[in-house]
């Protein structure tokens, strides 16, 4: 398929970008607190966002510009495990939400923590495993925001901005929209991806409206989709067995796809509210029921992926060819969509990438402020001084993602955020067991966790596929199961096997065991409910 420049749908794309640009800088001056220059209020809006903003700000914190591309790619490429997935962990993740954060954001409004990793010190008394948590999110976070960017690649190059140009003229739109995000993120905080995030979910749920309802209708109907998928299946299965080889290509999974797909949904929703990025939206709430409304209807953004997810589909059906994936979505939109709505449609997926590409540099410059800057190395910083470190440290992150992107092969950054997902899943036993018990001891999960980093990316490193030597997949055969499951899943249960041994063995040694400067605050009501302290409920 040609990738000429499409002028029209460039003009429309810029103009929204336009929009996008102006509503940023503008959010230095919505809620305009009498300073900027503390964490609070650069790096958590004020922590004041109702139930409307946060409603955006979460779905476009989670719902990224690579989930645009990425999800239908998969179901180009792979089928129903390798894309459908992503439903499943979206829709299981939200009971966990509803149990575990109006808990963490209860002690954290109380004692005025910016980050899970300021959580997890507090709780066990100890920096070091508050350092390993603050150092696990970072590392997952840098794949994940440079992933943002592989989005926005994928929708310039459909459009045909710097086809044919090389080196710096071609990178160069990329630059320039990055710098602006930077520029706005630095002097509005996190208030300007909460405005734009308005915008960039309007223009996700009319894209993903017209598409479901349009795209089929030229292409004869769900029924003829799916035909089509399933005779490509067939196909694609006929040509593998020739070559004595297996598919990879799944039209739906079958029983020795089971374990594989429930461990990878599974451990993908209990990961997911462990990123960094997410928990920053979540304490940027005014209160704690705030967060349990907003579960109750987030789920709708899984509904919407649903449909996201069927574009791979659809591209299959339309006869979309291409060996780069993740382009399927946008050669789609670029095939079935006149010039001027599939602009429209582009800037949704690059407007996608800026709001989570922008809290996750936040929520990373938090963690070094908070965990590494004030902890390790100057405990006495002011408010002022840590809000200008996490300013500054924002600016860096963000031109390292770049850097990472231009400088090396998309396939790094795509092979790393699969290890990412499988890194921040290890912090779960001291954020998530930490809200309701302390009695795993500091040192023993400071242990379990080593062990299940350097185990779980032992194992991803040994995973390929004929065009990837390491890091290719993120599910392998588990010991002493025999089945194939997600890495993540089986390095928790290594990491949760160590902590609880470690615990029953450490505990035998008396003054081990870390302050709790959290107290026995309960974690089950508001911070200021007057009730607080003639009731407490005791987590230890």
């Amino acid at each position: 398929m040609s990738t000429a420049l499409d002028g029209t749908a460039l003009a429309v794309f810029l103009v929204l970008f336009g929009v996008v640009t102006v509503v940023g800088f503008a959010a230095a001056r919505w809620r305009r607190p009498a300073t900027l220059n503390t964490l609070d209020e650069w790096g958590l809006g004020g922590r004041n966002f109702g139930g409307f903003v946060t409603w955006f700000l979460l779905g476009g914190d989670l719902y990224t510009a690579y989930t645009f591309v990425a999800v239908p790619g998969a179901m180009y490429a792979a089928g129903a495990v390798s894309g459908w997935f992503a439903v499943a962990y979206t829709i299981l993740v939200w009971p966990l939400v509803f149990v575990l954060m109006p808990r963490l954001w209860s002690v954290a409004h109380r004692h005025g923590y910016v980050t899970a990793a300021d959580f997890v010190r507090g709780r066990f008394g100890s920096r070091g495993l508050g350092l390993a948590v603050a150092f696990t999110g970072i590392l997952a976070l840098m794949p994940y925001i440079a992933l943002q960017l592989v989005g926005i690649q994928s929708v310039l190059q459909v459009m045909g901005v710097g086809n044919g140009a090389s080196g710096f003229v071609k990178d160069l739109p990329l630059i320039v929209a990055f710098v602006i995000l930077a520029l706005y993120t630095y002097t509005s905080g996190l208030r300007a991806p909460a405005l734009i995030a308005f915008v960039k979910d309007l223009l996700v749920y009319v894209v993903v409206l017209v598409a479901i309802t349009y795209i089929p209708i030229r292409l004869g109907g769900f029924a003829h989709i799916f035909a089509a998928v399933k005779a490509h299946s067939v196909k694609l299965a006929a040509a593998a067995a020739a070559k004595h080889t297996a598919s990879g290509f799944v039209f739906v999974p079958g029983h020795k796809q089971y374990w594989g797909y429930a461990t990878l949904a599974l451990g993908s929703a209990m990961a997911l509210f462990m990123y960094p990025h997410s928990v920053t939206g979540v304490l940027a709430t005014r209160e704690r029921d705030t967060i349990r409304r907003n579960t109750a209807v987030l789920p709708l953004y899984s509904l919407a992926l649903a449909l996201i997810a069927l574009l791979g589909y659809m591209a299959i059906a339309s006869g979309v060819t291409t060996t780069n994936a993740r382009l399927a979505a946008p050669l789609l939109f670029r095939q079935m969509f006149p010039s001027w709505f599939a602009g429209v449609a582009y800037a949704a997926v690059a407007i996608g990438a800026l709001v989570p590409a922008a809290i996750m540099s936040i929520a990373a410059a938090n963690l070094f402020t908070r965990n590494v800057y004030r902890d390790l190395l100057r405990p006495q910083a002011t408010p002022s001084e840590q809000a200008q470190v996490s300013k500054l440290v924002s600016l860096v992150v963000k031109f390292g993602a770049l850097a990472f992107v231009l400088g090396m092969n998309t396939q790094n950054a795509i092979n790393l955020q699969l290890l990412g997902g499988i890194w921040i899943l290890q912090t779960f036993p001291a954020v998530a067991f930490g809200l309701f018990t302390r009695w795993l001891h500091r040192w023993a999960l400071l242990a379990g966790w080593l062990t299940a980093m350097v185990y779980g990316t032992y194992i991803a490193y040994g995973t390929s596929t004929p065009t990837v030597h390491h890091f290719a997949v993120s599910s392998a055969k588990a010991p002493l199961l025999g089945q194939t499951v997600y890495i993540g899943v089986t390095a928790l249960v290594l990491n949760i096997l160590v902590a609880v041994v470690g615990t029953v063995i450490l505990r035998l040694v008396p003054g081990t065991v870390g302050a709790d400067e959290t107290g026995h605050a309960d974690y089950l009501a508001d911070a200021g409910d007057p009730g607080l302290q003639a009731t407490p409920i005791l987590l230890d």
